[in-house]
């Protein structure tokens, strides 16, 4: 490895912003606007490389790139050994079985004997493979959910976001093969600047799923506001000029917060006060 790290990161499609975010939000200055291939950061020794999102397992497993992010499904298919250092939460689909809507099969295992056309062979055969269920692969590079319409296969497996796209092509799943998003990759062992990039997105990953909450809370009650907390170890407790009150400051899952605030309100707690938390290094 050199002294600037290269980020292999995709040049368009659904992942692009969503990663220019997280490098934004992660500190990194550099010049998102122009898409040129090289963009230096200007406060870190990292160079993101813009490449195809299918091209980027690649790029990292030939060294062109130190580390890429890309979809987890683009890794799998690709066969390659490489780590995973983050998974990034965002640019989740699936890889999913479908079938005509009035077709027999109810289940993955019903498409034994059947014709399944996928633009994800290398994953939909280790997948069938795997389970003993005998199909026949139909490879296409794409427009997979009319191969049931056009007499090419019986059913497809394709990735899937919302299903809107199966349903107005009269599909229906019967399984999920792989569950995606957006991973950081890297070879194994890959260290130095490395592990700094992952600290640093990672941080911005959990921050993203927790909130700060504040509260003025009963110190008769403590005991039971606490117990409704589960962030991370215990709330800091600080005392009040009143000697009845206490403070409490925690740190919780950002989706269990509106399920939380109920009760603590039931437990006396006032004055809430919840915050977002841009970086969480644990």
């Amino acid at each position: 490895m050199g002294d600037r790290l290269r980020l292999a990161v995709p040049n368009k499609g659904r992942l692009l912003e969503p990663t220019v975010s997280l490098l934004h939000d992660a500190g990194l200055v550099f010049d998102s606007r122009e898409r040129s291939l090289v963009s230096s950061c200007e406060n870190f020794p990292l160079d993101i490389l813009f490449a195809r999102t299918e091209d980027i397992v690649e790029f990292v497993h030939d060294g062109v790139a130190d580390m890429g992010i890309t979809g987890r499904n683009l890794l799998v298919e690709s066969g390659r050994e490489l780590d995973v250092r983050a998974q990034l939460h965002y640019g989740r689909c699936r890889l999913e079985a479908a079938v005509p809507t009035d077709a027999p099969a109810q289940t993955i295992a019903d498409l034994d004997g059947c014709r399944v056309a996928t633009s994800h062979r290398a994953t939909s055969e280790r997948f069938f493979q795997d389970r003993g269920i005998r199909v026949e692969i139909v490879p296409l590079s794409g427009a997979v959910e009319v191969a049931p319409r056009m007499g090419l296969a019986d059913a497809i497996v394709d990735l899937v976001s919302t299903g809107s796209t199966m349903l107005v092509n009269g599909l229906r799943s019967i399984g999920t093969l792989l569950a995606s998003e957006a991973v950081l990759v890297a070879p194994p062992g890959a260290d130095g600047h490395a592990t700094d990039v992952v600290t640093m997105l990672q941080a911005v990953v959990d921050g993203r799923e927790r909130r700060y909450v504040m509260m003025n809370a009963p110190l008769a009650r403590l005991a039971e506001i606490e117990a409704l907390l589960p962030g991370l170890g215990s709330p800091s407790i600080v005392p009040l000029a009143r000697g009845d009150m206490v403070a409490v400051h925690a740190v919780v899952n950002g989706d269990e917060l509106w399920g939380l605030l109920g009760s603590l309100k039931a437990a006396g707690a006032s004055g809430i006060l919840v915050l977002p938390i841009e970086l969480l290094i644990q």
